[in-house]
């Protein structure tokens, strides 16, 4: 891989090196502007900031908000406008989308800093997204001002998209984009890792609602009362005996390094309850919220299919008065997302993290990406890089990332980019 460079090229490199500040600056603007989804109510916000960050960078913005009736769920708990931003110059070159996602989970609890504040401590940069997403964002931006102020010139044009709902949402800002076909060029995506991959794909998530309706009353005199969550006992048994089914069902998608030979598997997680008020109150309602982990080999339509059926058969005999399902959020599985660009990309990735060429090997993994509805409308090759280590606490409390990683992620991305790589 140890493609030759231009002098130009090693300047923006070093400039990279010496832009430690503004970066730390940048991403702390980012991690303060909190997208955590749900709801996502601060979309307007983060935009009015990419604006602004790209700005300087000669980009002008387009604003493109995802219609409601798409993203509403029967949850409630999304609301705002979902603004996506796409930045362009329009310089005539081939392009390339470079795809952000400004949402983040929701903070949480358990957090030793401040998650919506930046803190370094050594070269560990915490805060809520700075590994998932927001730091590839500081990091791309690293790289455009090297290259600017090198003079060097670019092989692709790039296009930035910051995109809304990729938490699970049900209908992420990226598929909306595609659909609409207002992606142009290849693709290269930041909802990866640190790693010499070669990305093989991802599994599909859904998010399944489950609303069990009973009957309030005094827990002291239930006199016509219904226990919603007493009576979906036997369903959670059910969800259990129905895991144990599902997470023995394998894919042939090459499984990542930790796992160390095992090979990925389907999943199903019972990630919330919510139910009931007060002591001295029958809970007239119960939800369960199920997350569900498909292989590409599975097949959307079957997996709602044997979910949907589980309730029915676990709720039959109860004497609730309703039992509903609805689909809250929805990610489609990624296939075989390689293609003629990934050369390229991966040169460009074991020279700015120093990676050897030999590490490189291709793997899945059984989270979940919005590119899956990239490639149903018609894009196939998506590249694969970002922030992601397992020990860096994403989706966690105390999420981080290294300086070291984000100025790593911006000469790969200043490599891609310039028309004297290689």
């Amino acid at each position: 891989m140890g493609l030759a460079v231009s002098a130009r090229i090693e300047q923006a490199l070093r400039l990279v090196d010496e832009d430690e500040a503004a970066i730390e600056h940048d991403l702390a603007r980012l991690i303060a502007v909190d997208t955590s989804f749900p709801p996502g109510d601060g979309y307007g916000a983060l935009a009015d900031l990419a604006e602004a960050l790209v700005a300087p960078l000669g980009f002008a913005c387009r604003r493109v908000s995802v219609p409601e009736p798409l993203w509403s769920s029967a949850a409630g708990g999304a609301h705002g406008e979902r603004i996506n931003l796409i930045a362009e110059r329009g310089s005539g070159l081939e392009p390339c989308s470079l795809y952000f996602h400004v949402d983040t989970v929701p903070a949480g609890d358990g957090w030793s800093r401040p998650p919506f504040a930046l803190t370094r401590v050594g070269d560990r940069l915490y805060g809520r997204g700075a590994a998932d997403m927001k730091g590839t964002i500081a990091a791309t931006l690293a790289a455009l001002r090297a290259l600017d102020r090198a003079g060097a010139p670019l092989r692709f044009e790039p296009r930035l998209l910051f995109c809304t709902d990729e938490e699970g949402g049900l209908y992420p800002g990226i598929r909306y984009l595609a659909e609409q076909g207002l992606i142009t060029g290849h693709l290269l995506s930041f909802n990866g890792g640190a790693a010499p991959r070669i990305w093989a794909g991802c599994f599909g998530s859904i998010d399944l609602l489950i609303r069990v309706r009973g009957r309030g009353a005094h827990s002291g005199d239930p006199v016509g009362g219904i226990n919603a969550v007493e009576e979906a006992i036997p369903l959670l048994n059910a969800l259990i005996a129905l895991k144990a089914q599902v997470e023995a069902r394998t894919s042939a998608m090459p499984s990542p390094p930790h796992y160390q030979g095992r090979p990925l598997h389907a999943r199903l997680t019972i990630a919330a309850l919510h139910g009931g008020q007060k002591g001295s109150s029958l809970p007239a309602q119960f939800e369960i919220l199920v997350n569900r982990r498909y292989t590409p080999e599975e097949d959307f339509t079957h997996v709602l299919a044997e979910l949907e059926a589980m309730v029915r058969d676990a709720m039959a005999p109860s004497r609730v008065l309703g039992v509903e399902t609805h689909v809250i959020g929805h990610l489609a599985p990624v296939s075989d997302p390689t293609g003629p660009h990934w050369p390229r990309w991966q040169a460009a990735l074991a020279r700015g993290f120093g990676f050897a060429p030999e590490a490189f090997r291709a793997w899945g993994s059984s989270t979940s990406s919005d590119m899956g509805f990239v490639q149903q409308a018609g894009i196939r090759e998506i590249l694969l890089g970002g922030l992601g280590r397992p020990d860096n606490n994403t989706h966690a409390p105390d999420e981080f990332t290294t300086m070291t990683d984000v100025t790593a992620l911006a000469r790969a991305v200043l490599l891609y980019l310039s028309r004297d790589f290689g």
